[in-house]
């Protein structure tokens, strides 16, 4: 898939997390590997989103605002459309790149858990 086509795909996943038709860890399983950093940028929005559920349940204001966040992030790649560079910097430090199926048995899973909770 090109990237147009991938970022069509990723707007339709962080909708479907939105509504409740998938989980974030399953909807972060089927991003692509890739280097659009539009793509990388919604996988660490998710991230995120997943990471702040405490958050998200003791604070309303704050989970209608990262909703709408995610939401425009989503409307934006379903559209095919490139993120405004604000937002794509935001997560910049992050940038990493896309968890991929772990490798090296339990030591590319223990690799990975690190780098996922940002030790590694």
């Amino acid at each position: 898939m090109d990237d147009t086509a991938n970022r069509k795909f990723i707007g339709r996943l962080v909708y479907q997390v939105l509504t409740g038709q998938k989980c974030v860890r399953e909807a972060i399983k089927l991003f692509p590997e890739t280097k659009d950093r539009n793509i990388i940028c919604a996988y660490h929005a998710l991230v995120h989103y997943e990471a702040d559920e405490d958050i998200r349940y003791h604070d309303i204001e704050y989970r209608e605002a990262q909703d709408e966040y995610l939401e425009y992030i989503a409307q934006t790649l379903s559209e095919g459309k490139i993120l405004p560079k604000n937002i794509i910097d935001e997560y910049s430090p992050y940038y990493r790149g896309i968890a991929t199926r772990w490798q090296d048995g339990w030591k590319g899973a223990l690799h990975e858990f690190l780098r996922f909770i940002n030790i590694k």
